[in-house]
């Protein structure tokens, strides 16, 4: 994989693509995980004279408009803090260029403001690969997605490249994940078992346990049982009936139930064949808690991805918060990957405690399926090409 620390970037304009997309709540950043875990490769930029360009996509904004809410300047105040011998500058209009000066470090506007960028744009891509000399992908968060600042611009920029903690994450990753030991017990968490349908049909061939949760538990609760206004996809019933064959899926037997999606609604423990129709599943309950700390004890390696409740309201975060506590003080293996379960570990624990925490959700998945991501593939093939000219 081309290498950023392989390539002579001196006085050069450097385009970072990095992942950015941290929670922010009262305009503080609740988990800074994936803002330090670019930091190495921003400051090895800075060290070799490069003029250096951030991007970054936050949140879901409306494209082709700005909104104050999905702004990056709280990240760009952060790493002001972070990076004192250099300015930063938040770069709002920048799409048909602006001025570059040594010294400073740009951060560009949330990249999701700009129109094209989900549908790769060819237009969008063609004027960002025109802001800079050499253009990194470090973003693995992001690195399935085919869009304008992750995929398109690579088409388009004089030379790209991999950054430090892309290359990292896929080196670790693969490292892992290529002899686990066994038991091995997987924690799928989510609120649409669509999205992760597949995933699940590939998690079942290589691991021994699989804990589901959120709306993807919903779906396997209601193939016998009433689940109320619980979030779940009808459609998917029939489909998820096949999973149960395997016998590897933990199905719970009690959960927490609330009637509203308040901060401080009330939680009532419940049996899951005595939910009502105006009920909603937030969390597991104390049983299926119980039940999911024999199977983690007796693991050897525990990959987590979604948290198991709602645990972002005050009286729904038991199940998330006894799992996170039990996985951190386990001598097993344990792997952690998207951006709900990272705010849930800042929450409930200290980091330290974990074997390794990977900053992508959805690319971290599609990783897991042994699915070639689609910027490692173009940049890998356009090297190739370039070394046969």
């Amino acid at each position: 994989m081309l290498n950023i620390k392989n390539i002579n970037i001196k006085n050069k304009k450097v385009l970072i693509r990095t992942d950015l997309n941290v929670p922010i709540f009262n305009k503080k950043i609740v988990s800074d995980v994936r803002i330090l875990a670019a930091l190495p490769t921003i400051k090895l930029a800075i060290k070799k004279n490069a003029i250096v360009i951030i991007m970054s996509h936050l949140g879901r904004p409306k494209e082709n408009s700005y909104d104050n809410k999905y702004s990056l300047k709280y990240v760009s105040n952060y790493l002001q803090n972070k990076i004192k011998n250099i300015k930063v500058l938040l770069i709002k209009k920048y799409i048909n260029g602006f001025n570059f000066k040594s010294g400073n470090l740009y951060i560009l506007e949330n990249v999701r403001f700009n129109k094209g960028e989900k549908k790769n744009s060819l237009l969008l891509s063609k004027k960002y690969a025109s802001l800079c000399d050499i253009f990194v992908m470090d973003a693995f968060g992001s690195s399935h997605r085919k869009q304008s600042s992750t995929y398109g611009i690579s088409l388009f920029a004089k030379i790209s490249c991999f950054g430090l903690l892309l290359i990292s994450e896929i080196n670790t990753l693969k490292n892992y994940l290529n002899k686990p030991k066994r038991p091995m017990t997987v924690i799928l968490g989510g609120s649409k078992i669509s999205t992760k349908f597949n995933i699940l049909e590939y998690l079942i061939k290589i691991s021994d346990n699989i804990i589901v949760g959120g709306g993807i538990a919903n779906n396997f609760i209601a193939i016998n049982n009433n689940i109320g206004k619980s979030l779940y996809e009808k459609e998917y019933i029939e489909k998820s009936k096949k999973f149960l064959k395997s016998n590897k899926i933990l199905i719970p037997e009690d959960v927490y139930i609330g009637k509203s999606l308040l901060f401080n609604e009330k939680s009532t423990k419940k049996k899951i064949k005595k939910i009502y129709d105006n009920e909603i599943i937030l969390d597991f309950g104390i049983k299926t808690i119980i039940n999911i700390i024999k199977i983690l004890i007796s693991s050897n390696t525990i990959l987590w991805n979604g948290p198991i409740g709602m645990f972002e309201l005050f009286n729904f975060r038991k199940g998330t918060r006894i799992i996170s506590k039990t996985i951190s003080i386990l001598k097993s293996f344990s792997i952690i990957g998207g951006g709900d379960t990272i705010s849930a570990i800042d929450m409930f624990d200290d980091k330290k405690n974990f074997s390794y925490i990977s900053t992508g959700g959805g690319a971290f998945l599609k990783f897991l399926e042994g699915k070639e991501l689609p910027i490692v593939r173009l940049i890998n093939n356009i090297e190739i090409i370039l070394k046969k000219i």
